[in-house]
């Protein structure tokens, strides 16, 4: 199995944690976008929207994260990402949709260059529109983990899942916006406790071997 994916891509991370809280041997292909590898015709014949992460096992060419993930947790169902129940499963998916479709999509790297280089956007604009949409989300987010309560040390019980993957992921790109985490108390307790596990210490930017 080869994940085609960048170090600093959030849909690249989530993934990574998925891979590693299933426990699964896979091969770490970097495609820089720095250097705009993602727009290389190798690469765009294997993903026609020159996207991170892309997942190979075989003649099989999987493209983004969410059916990538879903994917991994139909094949490989131990351990699961997902609750048992139907009500708790689809709440989980809510949690995960919250990153996946209201905040990240605004903050990726896409977006961002076309705020800088088709709009003119400066830095500081760009830091402003990236934090706005940060901190709208995880306002609703801290909202639903403080009202839950049966929440463990993660988004939902005692052990990670689905929702955590996509919540670090997005507290590393929030920082790295400079996002004042400090309102979010329930967020910060889920990545930390994470932040305790090696699937996500193996998962994170800073250890992949692309960073820089």
């Amino acid at each position: 199995m080869k994940v085609y994916n960048y170090f600093r891509s959030g849909t690249s991370h989530r993934l990574r944690i998925v891979l590693n809280l299933k426990g699964l041997d896979w091969d770490y292909v970097a495609v820089d976008l720095r250097a705009e590898a993602h727009f290389d015709a190798a690469f765009k014949a294997l993903n026609p929207q020159g996207f991170v992460p892309t997942l190979i096992d075989g003649d099989l060419v999987l493209t983004q994260s969410p059916a990538i993930i879903e994917w991994l947790e139909e094949r490989y169902p131990t351990p699961p990402l997902l609750p048992v129940d139907v009500n708790d499963r689809a709440r989980v998916r809510a949690l995960a949709a919250v990153v996946g479709c209201d905040i990240h999509p605004l903050n990726n790297r896409r977006v961002l260059e076309y705020l800088r280089h088709t709009l003119a956007c400066d830095d500081a604009a760009v830091m402003a529109w990236c934090g706005t949409w940060i901190n709208a989300g995880f306002e609703a987010l801290e909202t639903l983990l403080a009202a839950d309560p049966n929440r463990g040390n993660f988004c939902f019980g005692g052990q990670p899942g689905l929702a955590d993957a996509y919540l670090v992921a997005q507290v590393e790109s929030a920082r790295r916006f400079k996002v004042d985490l400090t309102p979010y108390p329930f967020i910060c307790a889920v990545d930390q406790a994470c932040a305790n596990l090696q699937a996500f210490v193996q998962a994170a930017p800073k250890n992949q071997p692309d960073a820089l």
